[in-house]
């Protein structure tokens, strides 16, 4: 394939590598994935079958050690889960969240974001929804080294929570 001087990409004849042909027959494959075409090249009058395909780049997330990963909501939902099991905290509402990280994922110009981002997205979201939740995927996410580290977050917690509109528990 070459470009042409209008922008359209050209399809070289297989046969003689022509530039000029024109499109017999157009369908969607059956998995309707691609557009198969069916063309004739102008000079030598053979058929030949061309493919496209829609390039899909896939949204990636960066981990803190600089490794790249391809984005999956399901490793998203699966941390929520366990961060909410036995809470009550509808699915609907962590399904809510998982939407909210994937578009933010999707939105990124460069289809890439940085956990450390999305962590504190879910840990912001946590903390509003259920304290419980929160602690418990903030002692994952933050990799907590000693006891000491984890309390600090509860006493911060608990001030935050003590110190809020009514100023009661």
């Amino acid at each position: 394939m070459t470009k042409s001087r209008k922008g359209f990409t050209k399809m070289k004849c297989p046969f003689c590598a022509y530039l000029e042909d024109k499109v017999v027959d157009s369908r969607e494959s059956r998995e309707g994935d691609a557009i198969r075409r069916r063309r004739e090249c102008l000079r030598c009058e053979r058929r030949f079958t061309s493919y496209e395909r829609i390039d899909e780049i896939p949204y990636m997330v960066v981990k803190k050690d600089g490794r790249r990963e391809t984005f999956d909501r399901n490793k998203v939902m699966a941390g929520l889960l366990r961060a909410c099991e036995k809470r009550p905290v509808p699915s609907t509402k962590l399904d809510s969240i998982v939407n909210g990280i994937e578009k933010y994922v999707q939105e990124s110009p460069e289809r890439e974001r940085p956990t450390s981002k999305i962590g504190e997205m879910i840990m912001r979201r946590l903390k509003e929804l259920d304290k419980v939740a929160y602690v418990r995927f903030a002692s994952v996410y933050l990799e907590f080294e000693d006891v000491s580290e984890f309390m600090n977050e509860l006493k911060n917690l608990v001030r935050t929570r003590n110190s809020g509109p009514s100023g009661k528990k």
